[in-house]
């Protein structure tokens, strides 16, 4: 992600959310950062493979020296299991909901890590945090979010979703839950991914964005 995303994330906000959205930014970075080491060495004869494989190496390496490795044994620890999607397993606590990422639909942690700003940038209510990661030693590795986890509330209705994006200064596109803005293009804002609670308080729990 640009630095000039993140400088946005951070403007008008509180400071642990700051702090959150900086060590996001922090953590892909660092993935970056021993991807192209990785592949500085693959050009100078050493192993080679393809991004997303040097991606996945990198975040397990990443994770266990930071201390955020999570082995899919231990998954269960987090809380009960919850709905699963096309893109997430989902364990739930008393306040908190984790999602553990396939990355089926990201093309990449750190793709997925830059769409995670941008939703924190825009939808700060229902803000996410990076949890670890979790998976197999030397196979597949999968994010571990965390959000808040919206208790007493039903899905909105689209027209309670058109509303609410209006008012963050969205307007809608062709297809229905489709908004965009002077920046970015938002999609999938439908019912199954925004909550209302009983004040009407409105909450995207997902949502696909992607800068202009």
């Amino acid at each position: 992600m640009n630095d000039d995303i993140f400088e946005s994330v951070s403007q008008g906000s509180n400071g642990a959310y700051d702090e959150e959205n900086r060590r996001i930014q922090e953590v892909s970075n660092e993935l970056q950062r021993l991807c192209r080491l990785h592949e500085k060495e693959s050009g100078d004869g050493k192993a080679n493979g393809t991004r997303f494989e040097i991606e996945q190496r990198a975040a397990e390496q990443f994770a266990k020296s930071a201390g955020i490795w999570i082995p899919m044994d231990d998954i269960f620890d987090l809380g009960s299991p919850g709905p699963s999607g096309n893109e997430n397993d989902t364990y739930v606590s008393e306040d908190t909901i984790y999602k553990v990422n396939n990355l089926l639909n990201s093309g990449g942690i750190c793709k997925l890590l830059d769409k995670i700003l941008l939703h924190n940038l825009i939808f700060p209510n229902t803000a996410y945090r990076l949890h670890g990661f979790t998976g197999y030693d030397g196979r597949t590795i999968m994010p571990v979010l965390e959000q808040e986890r919206i208790c007493e509330a039903q899905p909105a209705t689209q027209i309670m979703i058109d509303t609410y994006m209006s008012a963050l200064g969205f307007e809608k596109e062709g297809e229905s839950g489709r908004f965009s803005n002077g920046d970015f293009v938002v999609w999938d804002v439908v019912p199954r991914n925004v909550l209302v609670d009983k004040d009407g308080d409105m909450y995207v729990v997902d949502a696909e964005i992607a800068k202009k």
